[in-house]
């Protein structure tokens, strides 16, 4: 049997407890208690649907939307340059991010090239237009995020990035 060691920080005292790591593990639903409205999946869902339907409300002035958004974010910050990229990182199936390529390109927002080393390789790039689309985007996205955030002290927020981050495994 595998055991853990953990150290718990009582006020100034530290105690060594040992916990069997059988205990620390356990499936939190069965099939005797698993409700589709109070899984984490549900819940997980429900909030991104808000948070979409938030920004993209608040992003309608500049002509995009939230995914949109994600598109753009990444191309100006340098975090993806090609439509694989841009899949990858937004968790986007490659067809529908040709499609919103297209509608971005067709918005005069970026342009695709093709690599000198590898014509293959799509690269993408911000036009001027897109450039000043996505330098607006901080001017908005803050707002609705923070809106939606507002009911959470430091480190409740601290501690939902935490767990987002362990559940997403990032």
């Amino acid at each position: 049997m595998k055991q853990t060691i953990l150290f718990l920080t009582l006020s100034d005292n530290a105690d060594i407890v040992q916990i069997n790591e059988e205990d620390t593990a356990m499936d939190h639903y069965t099939t005797k208690n698993f409700m589709l409205t109070n899984s984490i999946g549900f819940r997980l869902v429900k909030a991104r649907n808000v948070v979409v339907a938030e920004m993209d409300a608040a992003l309608k002035d500049l002509e995009i939307n939230g995914q949109q958004m994600g598109i753009l974010l990444s191309l100006k910050q340098g975090v993806a340059t090609t439509p694989f990229e841009l899949s990858k990182l937004l968790g986007i199936d490659t067809g529908l991010m040709t499609r919103m390529l297209d509608k971005l390109e067709s918005k005069g927002l970026l342009v695709r090239s093709r690599d000198p080393q590898d014509r293959r390789v799509v690269n993408l790039t911000l036009t001027a237009e897109g450039q000043k689309v996505a330098a607006r985007i901080p001017e908005v996205a803050p707002h609705v995020l923070n809106a939606r955030l507002r009911k959470f002290t430091k480190a409740e927020f601290a501690e939902l990035d935490r767990l987002l981050r362990k559940f997403t495994g990032d």
